[in-house]
């Protein structure tokens, strides 16, 4: 795994297709994919790790624990790079998971499946650099 820490004195600028978005915090994780169909959840398919509740309609991905270290906490907004729009992070994952975040795909299982296994990039600005702002 690795983080590149971008200068927080300087934002850096992301274009996704064509919505510009600043961040000031990168890294490179596997992802893949997981839905609230009643075949891979217990009978709380909707309740997440940190109990938030997940909403289908609420682009959203569980992070691994070691993730949590580098600044992607529960509630923390991310851009995803080739995907459109802001997810928040609402769910952890397993501890034997690194470097890995797990996409929500709301009840449909099949895009999850769909989705696979695939190397990304997450951009997020840090809360210290947001705050000072």
């Amino acid at each position: 795994m690795y983080k590149t820490i971008l200068s927080l004195a300087l934002l850096h600028t992301l274009t996704n297709a064509k919505e510009v978005y600043k961040y000031t915090d990168l890294i490179k994780v596997t992802a893949t994919a997981y839905s609230s169909s009643s075949v891979e959840t217990d009978a709380t398919p909707y309740l997440a790790a940190w109990r938030n509740t997940l909403n289908p309609t609420v682009p959203s991905i569980a992070v691994s624990r070691d993730l949590l270290d580098i600044g992607l906490t529960n509630g923390m907004k991310v851009r995803i790079k080739g995907l459109k729009g802001e997810f928040l992070v609402l769910d952890k994952m397993n501890k034997k998971w690194k470097n890995k975040i797990d996409i929500y795909m709301g009840n449909d299982r099949q895009k999850a499946l769909n989705w696979g296994k695939r190397k990304v990039e997450v951009y997020w600005i840090d809360p210290v650099y947001a705050n000072a702002n």
